[in-house]
């Protein structure tokens, strides 16, 4: 595939593995069964995120740590967390504000780097992301095909977003394209994170076929 894609042939590649939303001390105990890994992908979007992320960091005092909001912060919460996390080593925070009214971000100081999941679709999606997101999270289930998230990653490299690939639940099997979009990002532009959920992390090769 990759071949007919006209890409160089796919390396190995970090995963985010999920730590599920629930109490600190549930959390705590799933960083520190994971400590291991290297990216951790916490699951947010409570009144307590604060807590729950200094819990994993005690867990997992190692790991790179970005979070997932789900939508689930006002701007105000944002602004009030974004310090705190940066302090905690949180290296980015995908979806703060609900798809469809998250203009508030284009007002404000982004000390932690926001990435667009629900928000972003397709390429027509991404002039409406411009000076809101700094990096976006690509998904193949959402682009409608391998062909047309390639074509987004082009062209949000040239406009200067981050890049995270991400996936929808599934077997590993279905995910595997994914691999071509999220290989062979440069390092001086943007990063390239893979996220999966546990399962297919699990059974994802340690190297790409």
């Amino acid at each position: 595939m990759w071949q007919l894609a006209g890409l160089a042939k796919p390396a190995p590649l970090t995963t985010a593995y999920t730590i599920s939303l629930g109490t600190p001390e549930q959390m705590k105990a799933q960083a520190a069964e994971n400590a291991h890994r290297p990216l951790l992908k916490v699951k947010l979007g409570t009144d307590d995120d604060r807590v729950r992320i200094e819990a994993v960091r005690a867990g997992a005092p190692d790991a790179t740590i970005i979070v997932d909001a789900n939508e689930g912060w006002t701007v105000e919460a944002y602004q009030k967390l974004a310090p705190e996390l940066v302090r905690l080593g949180v290296a980015l925070v995908e979806q703060p504000l609900p798809a469809g009214n998250d203009e508030a971000l284009a007002g404000i100081d982004r000390p932690l780097p926001v990435c667009a999941d629900e928000s972003c679709h397709a390429r027509p999606s991404l002039e409406s992301l411009r000076g809101k997101y700094d990096a976006i999270n690509i998904k193949i289930d959402k682009t409608g095909g391998l062909t047309e998230a390639l074509l987004l990653k082009q062209e949000a490299m040239a406009a200067g977003f981050q890049i995270m690939t991400g996936c929808m639940l599934g077997t590993s099997l279905a995910m595997a394209p994914a691999m071509l979009v999220a290989d062979g990002t440069p390092s001086s532009i943007s990063t390239a994170l893979f996220c999966l959920p546990k399962t297919a992390t699990r059974r994802l090769p340690s190297k790409a076929p």
